[in-house]
C-alpha cells in the first residue's frame, strides 16, 4: 500500500464523491466515459493528483472476484464501485487539480501490455 496517501473505505469513498462536482472542467473534460477507459497518452496526467487509495492495508494479494449483482460487466458505466472487489481493491483515488472531480485509477497488467485505466467516481454507484 502507498504510505503517502490515506486508505478509504466505502463510506469515506462515497463521502468524497458526494462532496465534489460530477461535472468536468476544461482540465478533465477529455475523460468522458462514465465507466472505465484507458488513460489516453494525450491526456496531461499532471491534471490529476493522487489523494487516497482503496488498497486495503496489509492485504498483499487482493481478490480478483468482481461484483456485478445487476448483470453489469467491468466496462459498464452502471457497474457498481465496490471497493472490496476487483479492480477497485487495486485502485488509487485521484482528483482533478482544477475542479476537484474525483477519479479512480488502476494499472491493468496483461500478457503483453500495461494499461492505465481511469473512471470517474460517482457516489451513487459506491457499494
Amino acid at each position: 500500500m502507498a504510505a503517502d496517501v490515506p486508505f478509504l473505505d466505502a463510506g469515506a469513498l462515497k463521502a468524497l464523491a458526494a462532496a465534489h462536482p460530477d461535472q468536468p472542467c476544461t482540465a478533465c473534460a477529455s475523460l468522458r466515459s462514465r465507466g472505465w477507459e484507458a488513460l489516453s497518452a494525450t491526456f496531461d496526467a499532471k491534471q490529476l493528483r493522487k489523494v487516497a487509495t482503496l488498497r486495503q492495508p496489509g492485504v498483499e494479494d487482493p481478490t480478483l472476484a468482481e461484483h456485478h449483482p445487476g448483470g453489469t460487466n467491468s466496462w459498464s458505466a452502471e457497474a457498481p464501485i465496490a471497493p472490496a472487489f476487483f479492480p477497485y481493491n487495486r485502485c488509487d483515488v485521484w482528483q482533478c487539480v482544477r475542479c476537484g472531480r474525483p477519479f479512480l485509477r488502476y494499472t491493468e497488467y496483461g500478457g503483453y501490455y500495461v494499461e492505465e485505466r481511469v473512471r470517474p467516481l460517482q457516489a451513487a454507484l459506491v457499494s
